[in-house]
């Protein structure tokens, strides 16, 4: 039931985003404020694949705060076992000082694996939350740092720990 209602907390954000934006009676020129990036991730391993695209869209409230929206889409294939995870989140990013950046983000992921099995591959689906606690180094349009997720569960994530790299880049 908790997941229900986060999940209807990230709808009415982001209609409420895409709202403003059509709101021509806002004051000021909204589009001027909005930033528009993501990210981008490959790997491989012996037997392995992962692939992850996730395009972000910023507001600008300020030079040294922003809130914001993502979509995440993350395909990984080890050996036979298979996973798909989709989702979004929501994210909080301030600057303090120019070239540090601390954010708060909360994700939720629907995931769908498959993991090989005999006689029967054994398919497991359910959601997954993250709220991540991030530190960076910020220069311009562009973030490397590193998060972590306070709700960690080494079960369900779909990240092999609770600390992960980032790298953000923005226009």
């Amino acid at each position: 039931m908790a997941t229900k209602n986060i999940l209807s907390c990230l709808i009415l954000f982001a209609i409420g985003f895409v709202a403003t934006a059509q709101n021509p009676n806002a004051k000021g020129d909204f589009w001027r404020h909005v930033r528009f990036g993501g990210g981008l991730g490959l790997g491989f391993t012996n037997g392995g694949f992962n692939g992850s695209i996730s395009p972000s869209a910023i507001y600008q409230v300020t030079d040294n705060f922003a809130v914001g929206t993502s979509l995440s889409f993350n395909y990984a294939k080890f050996n036979d076992n298979k996973l798909l995870a989709y989702g979004g989140s929501v994210l909080t990013l301030l600057n303090p000082i120019d070239f540090v950046q601390f954010s708060v983000e909360f994700e939720e992921l629907r995931v769908n694996r498959t993991l090989a099995a005999i006689p029967n591959d054994i398919k497991d689906d359910y959601w997954s939350p993250g709220l991540f606690l991030g530190l960076g180094y910020t220069d311009r349009n562009f973030t490397v740092g590193i998060r972590y997720d306070v709700l960690y569960d080494d079960q369900k994530s779909i990240y092999a720990n609770a600390w992960t790299p980032f790298v953000r880049v923005y226009f």
